[in-house]
């Protein structure tokens, strides 16, 4: 959906945003605005972490059940 926001859109949206906010207050607002976006995206990075080392960590257990079970298959096979 906000990939369709295109050059046109972004410059309507900025001509509104000066005229309901003027130009004293539109560098606080972008200021704002970029600060809250780089936080969220910080909060993004960190639940993808977070859940990336969760599947690791179940994972794991599970691989060193195969290797003892293919180790166990090796030495009865000797």
């Amino acid at each position: 959906m906000l990939g369709s926001v295109g050059m046109p859109e972004l410059i309507i949206i900025l001509v509104i945003a000066l005229i309901v906010f003027g130009p004293r207050k539109l560098p606080q607002l972008g200021r704002a605005v970029g600060q809250t976006m780089n936080e969220f995206k910080k909060g993004l990075n960190n639940i993808r972490d977070t859940v990336d080392e969760e599947a690791r960590k179940e994972e794991q257990p599970k691989a060193t059940a195969a290797n003892a079970a293919e180790t166990e298959t090796h030495r009865q096979i000797s």
